[in-house]
């Protein structure tokens, strides 16, 4: 059920700083950690020794040593040396292509030889410094393809958020969805309402009036394997909504890397990307803190359905106009992997 040729965020570049970082994606128990000149790089969890997690060892030299018996690995997989013993012989064990790129450590779980870097989908609000980035990674213990359904649906808004981002006004506006190739876009507008709790604190931190009408949009974009990013914001009404003056509207786009790791349980790297006052780090701690409780809303939803499609799999599933995205989204998925079976 996991497309294993393509780019997975892995982790984030703190979570390598003195130890090995042990992970389990698309089903496969991965160690990452920091060779030779601080390269990132990533073998099988697997000592090939006596079968001991090399995650529960350390770095020296830039060599991964194994915290049983000290056997110390290459980053290409291979034994390289043993106090007293002769292990130049052992099989290699398996090595992932990975890339450290656009403040994260992406891997390609699937072919090696196959894994092409140019290939990582651009973060223009990554490398450019008129855009800010606050996130955070969260375990999620559901089905990856839930967390798409329901991130290409933000219909859920008004009842899972209702006391930050949500609004009948949501439920009201018609949903467009369309594809461009293996890209699908669901988009909704909602003009001359008022804003709701969190956009109206954005509005106050970009020394806009958050008290007066305004125009919403939401355009989420699916890309293969699992990414979703949507672009978020408000307007002051009559300006042109989306297409609005910067010094009118508070605009983002919600950051969300979804990984999978079994087939209940993925690994979930959200943020917000921000286009207004990229050097305000007090403004950004406090989007990330909002938008963390926001999602920590969606993890309890999630997680709950997750159990209950466990307890009733015989159980068909509504689809209604709303989960067009989410729909479109998984028939891809579903196309890439029995191109990737044949």
């Amino acid at each position: 059920m996991f497309l294993k040729n393509a780019w997975y965020v892995a982790a984030m570049p703190d979570e390598l700083a003195e130890t090995p970082l042990g992970r389990t994606i698309c089903g496969e128990k991965m160690v990452f950690y920091r060779g030779a000149g601080g390269k990132v790089a990533a073998v099988e969890d697997f000592c090939p020794h006596r079968g001991a997690p090399l995650s529960l060892g350390y770095v020296e030299d830039g060599k991964l040593v194994c915290g049983y018996h000290g056997l110390a690995m290459g980053c290409e997989g291979k034994a390289l040396e043993m106090p007293g013993q002769r292990v130049n012989g052992f099989p290699a064990i398996k090595s992932y292509a990975v890339e450290e790129r656009y403040g994260f450590i992406w891997v390609w779980p699937g072919d090696k030889a196959k894994a092409d870097p140019a290939t990582i989908h651009h973060l223009e609000w990554a490398v450019n410094p008129e855009w800010a980035y606050g996130g955070g990674l969260y375990h999620i213990n559901c089905d990856y393809r839930l967390m798409i359904d329901n991130l290409m649906d933000l219909t859920h808004e008004t009842y899972v958020h209702a006391g930050s981002i949500g609004q009948k006004e949501i439920d009201e506006a018609p949903v467009s969805t369309r594809l461009d190739g293996d890209h699908v876009i669901t988009s909704r507008f909602m003009e001359n309402i008022k804003a709701p709790p969190f956009w109206q604190m954005a509005l106050r931190m970009n020394d806009l009036a958050p008290d007066v009408a305004v125009d919403r949009w939401q355009i989420c974009h699916f890309h293969p394997p699992s990414h979703v990013l949507i672009e978020v914001g408000v307007a002051h009404a009559g300006h042109g909504g989306y297409q609005a003056p910067e010094a009118v509207k508070a605009s983002s786009i919600v950051v969300d890397f979804i990984t999978p790791e079994t087939e209940t349980s993925h690994w979930y790297f959200w943020g917000m990307a921000r286009h207004f006052k990229p050097g305000d780090a007090e403004l950004t701690a406090k989007i990330r803190e909002g938008q963390g409780k926001i999602f920590n809303e969606d993890r309890e939803m999630l997680e709950q359905q997750q159990q209950n499609l466990l307890r009733w799999p015989e159980r068909a599933l509504l689809k209604l106009n709303i989960d067009a995205g989410g729909v479109q989204s998984r028939r891809i998925i579903e196309r890439l992997l029995a191109a990737q079976a044949a």
